[in-house]
């Protein structure tokens, strides 16, 4: 059996330091006992620890983010954009590179993206789910190699991961067209491979069955790819029934904007005709026509959280799996409001 690669956490043993103490003194941060750095140096030649370095000759190491393929508009979109740039910001100030590797299952085998991304950083961060399975990030698992996953959790694994608190989210957003007086409220609902998008609607459910209410199936549209304003269609789908509910609740922002484009094609007004609810806050949300009652997850403090969790197991300062739950907040504005009597 091959031995494997020296780590931090057994340099920082050898100089009997801090793992931290080790990574300050690798990356030349200020704070570290010149004498404490030299001991921190002997224990690194005498393992044979090896440190990546950039083109320019200097100390560095780099982490990774991994998204689907088909999440790739989203750097530059709505809700996974703040959360990238919250991981990269927060990675640049601890002085690492980003690598950034999008996984296309129809054309990627799970040793092409093993050997060509996971072996290449100190460790890296599973951006979403959707495509990259519970099976395709176990098989990317590598020793000394941690990895924290965002908005996405795997069932009977203990994985570190940062999630918005999405379950309450649905439960929020259903509680307020409930306080406003609605009872025929239809969902939105978004494609079950998303983890975050299956908990908002178990979190919307557990709210109407406090009320007593049974959602009609023909009142919960299945997700159509191919539009480019997600809602468009399902939204349409309800405005052709005969019985059509008073508001409805979109899993997402970009979901709610599809679907107001519907109401106003069909000459209905919002909130008059029919109240819309959404989750996710984004930056469009409050400039919407009207304004949409959202609610709000903190997706630039997501990947900062992410990174952080990163750092504290690539230096070994932590060394247990740890899930964090970010708490989301209800925004009231002008697209909900009570039925018509």
């Amino acid at each position: 059996m091959s031995k494997s690669r020296p780590n931090m956490r057994d340099v920082a043993d050898a100089a009997n330091v801090s793992a931290t103490t080790v990574w300050l003194v690798i990356h030349d941060k200020p704070g570290v006992n010149p004498d404490t750095a030299r001991k921190v140096w002997s224990a690194i030649a005498d393992l044979g620890y090896t440190i990546k370095s950039d083109s320019n000759g200097t100390q560095a190491e780099s982490v990774g983010l991994l998204i689907e393929e088909n999440s790739i508009p989203a750097i530059s979109d709505v809700f996974y954009g703040d959360i990238i740039r919250g991981f990269q910001s927060e990675a640049e100030r601890f002085g690492y590179h980003v690598v950034l590797s999008m996984f296309d299952r129809t054309t990627q085998s799970y040793d092409i993206l093993k050997s060509g991304f996971a072996q290449k950083v100190s460790g890296f961060v599973v951006a979403n789910d959707g495509d990259i399975t519970p099976d395709t990030v176990m098989h990317l698992r590598l020793p000394n190699i941690p990895v924290v996953l965002v908005e996405s959790h795997i069932d009977g694994q203990a994985f570190p991961c940062v999630l918005g608190d999405n379950f309450m989210a649905g439960y929020q957003v259903t509680r307020h067209l409930l306080q406003l007086g609605h009872r025929n409220i239809g969902i939105l609902r978004g494609p079950v491979k998303y983890s975050s998008l299956v908990d908002r609607l178990r979190g919307c459910l557990a709210a109407l069955a406090e009320a007593g209410i049974l959602v009609p199936h023909p009142w919960m549209p299945e997700p159509v790819s191919g539009h480019p304003l997600k809602g468009y269609l399902q939204m349409k789908d309800i405005l052709a029934l005969d019985d059509q509910p008073t508001a409805v609740i979109a899993i997402s922002d970009k979901t709610a904007f599809g679907a107001m484009e519907a109401i106003r094609e069909a000459g209905l007004q919002i909130p008059a005709d029919i109240s819309i609810a959404s989750i996710d806050n984004t930056h469009e949300s409050g400039y919407a026509r009207p304004p949409l009652t959202t609610v709000h997850i903190p997706k630039y403090e997501i990947g900062v959280l992410a990174m952080r969790q990163l750092h504290r197991l690539i230096s070994e300062e932590d060394t247990i799996p740890v899930k964090s739950l970010v708490y989301s907040q209800l925004i009231v504005r002008e697209s909900a409001a009570p039925p018509r009597s």
